[in-house]
């Protein structure tokens, strides 16, 4: 442990050590090794990063947006050159395979491109005589400091993509929580990006627990909270933040459900639940954990899934020859395993069981493989609530109508997806899902970032979903300037005139 490296904070422009006597490990989740320890900063500090962005604020936010995106810009091109560094640290410390940690950095870079157009983004609305002889114009301004409260699954993305480029773009500041888990990915883009000229205190970046992040909540300097997480703890960061006068965008669980119809082609079907269900190890919002498939396909569907997926290689995430990578920590693959011995406790049928697989050479990762439940029925919380890990379960059903109203049942509604080759039925799917993200016959039904990620039900609380218009809405205040000049003639009369009182 005394080789292990103690992570600092990032506040006004520099890293720091903290003064806690707390720290959390990281482990590499292909190894089983701890590769570093991040320090659960005090509430002084916390308090100390959210001073610096308020003084931040002031200088940048009136800097034309013109020059804000310069900038980004560069940290676009340092996300290049560093592509590999950064791909292999996610990997290090997330376990998602190669190409999927590079999935990861590159979503970033989307959104940062996405950003660079903010100039335009946050044209305003105007109008000529909207009375007589008064024009009105509309201009979308920045609020001030906001926080990131992010989660460890993509390290990457989140924090550097979602909750910073438009944040800042914008003219705002901000604090990141990064994840304990996996902050060291954020940490170097964070470094990238004050390197490519941001100026100091605009953005700072520390890691603590849930007590110290409730400042966040109830700070009067924060204006805004964009969060990524459980349900549970979404509800309470949206109630209290929202209580105390700030806008909140949160993020939550999901139990993404795709339905297969009779006549889908089940081949490239079962690739692409294959695909969406375990890729990252299932550990992502947009997992496809339930297959809703009518019962005259479902053996063969159930038949191919168990071919591909016992056919996925099972590795450590830097070998770019895997296909499966493993949990994030020993304690997450923990609570799938009990939530595997859930689902045969709850009388489910065990088609695949991807709990004894072993990876020679890394015996202490973390890793589990494919996963399948059969003949899951509504009443099983196996095929309800959300175990993020390579875990799949079919339900069966008769009809559209009846695996319709079986997903729309659930309780959260991220994402929703239809096979089928049946174009009427795919246009009453996607007018009637429940879902805010839907794919018809796309497993994984994610629209780039010029669109918002719209969840919706328990998946998501708030307003104003993050990215596409509506992120740039919620990093931005409207203001409306109603403009009145008077012309010479007026002037002079007022000059003359003796007022009567009257109006």
């Amino acid at each position: 442990m005394s080789d292990v490296r103690q992570l600092e904070y990032f506040t006004n422009g520099s890293w720091r050590k903290s003064g806690t006597g707390k720290y959390y490990a990281i482990t590499d989740p292909s190894t089983g090794a701890i590769i570093a320890q991040a320090p659960c900063c005090t509430r002084e500090e916390v308090n100390a990063a959210i001073a610096a962005a308020k003084n931040a604020f002031p200088s940048w936010s009136v800097l034309p947006a013109m020059k804000r995106v310069q900038v980004l810009y560069k940290f676009r091109d340092a996300i290049i050159s560093h592509m590999d560094e950064l791909v292999l640290l996610l990997c290090r410390e997330n376990g998602k395979c190669w190409d999927e940690s590079q999935g990861d950095i590159l979503k970033a870079r989307e959104v940062v491109e996405f950003a660079c157009g903010i100039p335009s983004l946050m044209m305003g609305e105007s109008l000529m005589n909207t009375s007589a002889e008064h024009d009105t114009v509309l201009y979308r301004e920045p609020i001030g400091v906001f926080a990131g409260l992010v989660p460890w699954n993509f390290p990457a993305m989140i924090p550097l993509g979602w909750m910073t480029s438009l944040c800042i773009a914008a003219g705002n500041t901000l604090v990141l929580k990064a994840s304990s888990a996996t902050p060291m990915t954020a940490m170097r883009m964070v470094e990238l990006l004050h390197a490519a000229g941001l100026p100091d205190g605009v953005i700072n970046l520390i890691t603590c627990s849930r007590d110290e992040a409730e400042i966040f909540l109830k700070h009067p300097d924060v204006k805004g909270i964009t969060f990524v997480g459980s349900t549970l703890v979404g509800k309470h960061i949206y109630s209290t933040a929202a209580a105390h006068g700030k806008r909140v965008q949160a993020l939550c669980e999901a139990k993404n459900h795709c339905l297969v119809l009779e006549d889908a082609p089940l081949k490239r079907t079962a690739l692409g639940i294959i695909n969406a269900t375990y890729g990252c190890a299932g550990e992502r919002c947009m997992a496809l954990p339930v297959v809703v498939v009518q019962e005259k396909v479902a053996d063969k569907l159930v038949a191919l899934l168990k071919e591909l997926a016992g056919k996925l290689k099972v590795g450590p995430a830097y070998d770019k020859t895997s296909q499966l990578g493993p949990l994030v920590t020993k304690e997450h693959r923990e609570s799938v395993l009990n939530w595997i011995e859930k689902g045969i406790q709850e009388g489910a049928e065990l088609v695949l069981d991807g709990r004894q697989v072993k990876v020679a050479g890394y015996e202490n990762g973390f890793y589990l493989g494919p996963t399948i439940f059969d003949r899951v029925t509504p009443a099983m919380s196996v095929g309800n609530e959300e175990i993020f890990g390579p875990v799949t379960c079919i339900k069966r059903v008769k009809d559209f109508e009846e695996g319709l109203a079986l997903m729309n049942a659930s309780r959260f509604a991220n994402g929703a997806v239809i096979y089928t080759q049946n174009g009427y039925y795919s246009r009453e799917f996607a007018r009637r899902t429940h879902g805010g993200l839907v794919g018809i016959n796309v497993g994984i039904p994610v629209p780039i970032g010029i669109f918002p990620f719209t969840g919706h039900k328990q998946s998501f609380f708030g307003d104003l979903h993050t990215l596409g218009k509506d992120g740039v809405r919620f990093f931005t205040e409207s203001k409306c300037v109603t403009t009145r000049w008077f012309n010479e003639e007026e002037l002079r009369k007022e000059k003359v005139d003796t007022w009567d009182g009257t109006i």
